[in-house]
């Protein structure tokens, strides 16, 4: 595999200088695409039977916001406690995580797991360094946070798929500092925007003809030229605006970034034909303020679906956002509990505890149907969830606590992860399951973030 290394500008100058041998096609037979960068043609039978039965890896990350319920001891409920009570092999579901009870060889839950950089923070950025581990107590000058682990996978398999990633929330956009409307960061730590309607997120994946991509080429361009006047103008005002201007035209602009990145991608493959794919089941008229459930299922659906077409091999989704922003904060309330979701996340009493790990159970529901659309699809070897790693957890404990991150690994079964155990060693860092990750995506790396090793006395053995 290629690696890409280094700033995105170097990377996207590279040019690479495919060569065919014989009859058969080389592994990486490309089309020349736009600026000289390469495409990949879809997996064909020419290419031989090494290259058809090699399958994709892919990387999913979920995040939910205000922790997990873990109850006090002396309210009585430890059998609804996010967290198994026992460690290792013989580990039991708690009832909030009692639906997920048939995916046990297919999971594991991690204990243990904390951001160093996360104790030293306010609380409400766990969010915005979820994947980054940055120490965003103490950024380094004309930076904020740095490359989230999505993004790092989606660099080293772009070249394999039409869209590099695919980053979604609960509320569309980046949200504001601290208080995050995405867990998705680029190479230079800046966020990228996250998209929240299913319709807006199926035309991005599945309808990319000539027409509407011209459409919303001629859009970008005049975006562009807008904001060309702008920037010339801006450098004898520079020193008049201020931080949240000079931001809010930062986020701007890397929004315009990802916008032309996408569509760069996207033409570059309106030749390849789409796998044909059954998408009856799906409703893209559901939206964040209806029923959470329908909501979640249909995003889900989404998703299995673009790793089934091998449409992007990277995706990040924010569930929840924290400190009570945002539609999924009122989640509880629409499913009959009494208690908003960051509300539930305080509470210290018996029925507050138990409402908040019923919610609990309600985000277990919905990811037991992401495993089983998972399970459905099939690649050339196994299932596309023996070949994805989902990643699902949240950036605080419980009530904004940084250590003993809640952290569930589903899937990779084919990637060398073993599962079937609560596993917990003491303190470790996240930086260390993600570095783990990359390795098991055959990523070869010497670090991330502030790692100090690979877990390869866990679920990563083959690491």
């Amino acid at each position: 595999m290629v690696c890409f290394c280094g700033s995105l500008k170097k990377m996207s100058a590279r040019r690479r200088v495919v060569v065919v041998k014989r009859a058969k096609l080389n592994r990486r037979a490309v089309l020349n695409g736009i600026a000289g960068a390469s495409l990949a043609l879809p997996v064909l039978e020419a290419m031989g039977q090494d290259v058809a039965e090699q399958t994709p890896r892919r990387f999913c990350a979920l995040y939910t916001a205000n922790g997990m319920s873990l109850p006090k001891q002396e309210n009585g409920i430890d059998e609804w406690s996010w967290f198994p009570t026992t460690d290792g092999k013989d580990f039991e579901f708690g009832k909030s995580t009692e639906p997920l009870s048939r995916f046990r060889e297919q999971l594991s839950f991690l204990g243990g797991l904390y951001h160093q950089n996360g104790t030293k923070a306010d609380p409400h950025v766990c969010s915005d360094m979820w994947l980054t581990g940055a120490p965003l107590h103490k950024p380094m000058r004309g930076t904020y946070n740095s490359v989230g682990l999505d993004q790092l996978i989606a660099l080293h398999t772009k070249q394999h798929c039409r869209r590099p990633s695919l980053v979604l929330s609960i509320d569309a956009g980046v949200g504001f500092l601290s208080r995050t409307g995405t867990i998705s960061y680029n190479i230079e730590g800046k966020p990228i925007p996250a998209e929240s309607y299913p319709r807006r997120v199926f035309d991005r994946l599945f309808r990319g003809d000539r027409a509407s991509l011209q459409s919303k080429r001629d859009q970008l361009n005049r975006r562009i030229k807008l904001v060309d006047a702008v920037l010339e103008n801006a450098r004898s005002f520079n020193r008049q605006l201020g931080r949240s201007d000079r931001r809010k035209m930062d986020e701007y602009l890397t929004s315009l970034n990802e916008i032309e990145s996408r569509l760069t991608a996207s033409e570059k493959w309106i030749d390849v034909p789409l796998k044909t794919q059954d998408h009856s089941h799906l409703d893209l008229d559901v939206t964040p303020e209806g029923e959470p459930a329908e909501y979640y299922r249909n995003m889900f659906d989404l998703i299995a679906l673009a790793f089934d077409a091998d449409i992007t091999r990277s995706v990040a989704f924010m569930l929840n956002r924290e400190d009570g922003m945002g539609i999924s904060d009122t989640f509880p309330l629409k499913l009959g509990l009494t208690r908003t979701h960051h509300n539930l996340s305080h509470a210290g009493d018996k029925d507050g505890q138990l409402e908040f790990a019923k919610y609990d159970r309600f985000l277990s529901e919905q990811l037991a149907y992401f495993f089983g659309r998972l399970q459905e699809y099939k690649d050339t070897s196994g299932t596309v969830l023996d070949n994805s790693i989902v990643l699902f957890g949240s950036g605080a404990s419980t009530t904004h606590y940084p250590k003993n991150l809640p952290t569930l690994i589903a899937g990779g079964g084919n990637m060398g992860l073993q599962h079937g155990t609560f596993w917990r060693k003491g303190d470790t860092p996240m930086s260390n399951v993600y570095l783990s990750i990359l390795r098991s995506m055959k990523i070869e790396t010497d670090s991330f973030a502030d790692s100090t090793g690979v877990l390869n006395e866990s679920i990563f053995s083959a690491v």
